[in-house]
C-alpha cells in the first residue's frame, strides 16, 4: 500500500481480463489496495476486453494467457497494440511455457508474470508497465533470449501428421492404417522426429513440438 497523496494524473487505469470469476476478484482485490492503481474494468473474455477498453481507455490492461473459447490473452494483446493509443498489456498467468512467454513477448506484452508471484511484485509490475517498463523477471528475460535465439526444428509435414497422430494416442500401427503407409516408414519418420526435436520418447517429443508451435 503506497502511502500520501497521489495526484489524478498517476492513478494507472487498468482493465482486468481473466476467465474465473474468483481470480478475477482476487486479482482486482489485491490492485485496489494501492491507491496509484484504479481498477475501471474487470472482464472475463477477451472480446469484452476490447470493449472495455475502448470505454474506459486504461493505462494497462492485465490479462490471463487462456480465456476459454474464443480470443486468448496473445491475441488480444495483438488488437490492443494496434490501436492509438495502445494501453500497455501485462500477462498474469499460471503458464511458464518458453513457447508461451515468447508468443506474448511477441505480441507485444509490456511484462509477464506467473500469478504466484508476490503481491507486491504483481503490484510493483502493473505500475512499471505503466511508465513504459518491460517487466520480466531475469529468469524469464534469460528463456524468452535463449528460445528466439534458436532455430525452430524443422519438421516436414508428414512427421508433423505422425506426430500429430502420436499426440492423439495412436499406436505404430493405427498410424500407419490411417496414413495408408507401412508401419516400418512410421518408425523411421519418428527416429528423425526424435532426432530433429534432440527427444528420446514419444511423449517428450509431443511435449517439445508444442513448445515450439509445431502442434497445437
Amino acid at each position: 500500500m503506497s502511502s500520501g497523496l497521489i495526484a489524478a494524473g498517476d492513478v494507472t487505469r487498468v482493465v482486468v481480463v481473466e476467465d474465473h470469476p474468483v481470480t478475477r476478484l482476487g486479482i482486482v482485490a489485491l490492485l485496489e489496495q494501492d491507491e496509484r492503481i484504479m481498477v475501471v474494468g474487470d472482464v472475463g473474455t477477451g472480446e469484452e476486453a476490447l470493449a472495455v477498453v475502448e470505454a474506459e481507455r486504461p493505462g494497462v490492461v492485465v490479462t490471463d494467457l487462456r480465456l476459454g473459447d474464443g480470443m486468448d490473452g496473445v491475441g488480444v494483446t495483438t488488437a490492443l497494440r494496434s490501436r492509438r493509443p495502445a494501453p500497455a498489456v501485462l500477462v498474469l498467468t499460471t503458464y511458464d511455457t518458453d513457447r508461451d512467454i515468447v508468443r506474448a513477448v511477441e505480441a507485444g506484452a509490456a511484462g509477464y508474470l506467473l500469478k504466484d508471484a508476490a503481491p507486491d511484485e504483481i503490484i510493483g509490475a502493473v505500475v512499471r508497465a505503466s511508465a513504459g517498463e518491460t517487466v520480466l523477471s531475469a529468469d524469464l528475460a534469460q528463456r524468452v533470449v535463449a528460445r528466439m535465439g534458436r532455430a525452430r526444428p524443422d519438421l516436414s509435414t508428414r512427421e508433423v501428421e505422425i506426430l500429430a497422430a502420436v499426440a492423439r494416442g495412436l499406436a505404430n500401427r493405427e498410424i500407419a492404417r490411417e496414413l495408408h503407409i507401412s508401419e516400418a516408414t512410421v518408425k523411421t519418420h519418428l527416429v528423425h522426429v526424435f532426432t530433429k526435436l534432440d527427444v528420446d520418447s514419444r511423449t517428450a517429443a509431443v511435449a517439445r513440438a508444442r513448445e515450439e508451435g509445431l502442434l497445437p
